[in-house]
């Protein structure tokens, strides 16, 4: 099951339109790091399971929520909803980086990993921004093979 493609679009739709300030937080350290990727994609398979995405929209960053209301994030994980998909083992599950993590020119914090679950891996990339004090969502692409 693969939801690269319409969640890479909700990506690149973000990153083009946000300006960001630069490097306003530091870079987490590994412990941190697990803490946003494991928060965001148990609130995201919780948005999926009861195919209500009000929650992870409060979580996300201020630039993401004007852009994507919970109607709009439901449209993008249509696919994920659809198919009942189920992927809260990751909090139980160590993540493996696939690339270091690191905050890029227009200050988004990038984390790119998976899981090894089974039957299916989870590989996901989540970009960060500073929104209201802390890291918060800008963009999500996961799939799921």
């Amino acid at each position: 099951m693969r939801y690269w493609a319409h969640q890479g679009l909700a990506v690149a739709a973000l990153m083009a339109t946000c300006s960001i300030k630069a490097f306003a937080l530091d870079m987490p350290g590994p412990a941190a790091q697990e803490v946003l990727v494991k928060s965001i994609l148990v609130t995201l398979n919780d948005a999926v399971a009861a195919d209500n995405f009000t929650i992870l929209h409060a979580k996300i960053s201020k630039p993401f929520r004007e852009q994507f209301p919970p109607e709009k994030l439901r449209a993008v994980f249509k696919d994920l909803v659809e198919k009942h998909a189920v992927f809260d083992a990751v909090v139980a599950q160590k993540m493996i980086f696939d690339e270091d993590a690191r905050i890029d020119e227009k200050g988004v914090l990038n984390l790119k990993g998976h899981f090894q679950t089974a039957p299916k891996q989870l590989r996901y990339q989540l970009g960060f921004i500073e929104s209201e004090g802390t890291w918060k969502l800008s963009g999500v692409a996961i799939d799921i093979e």
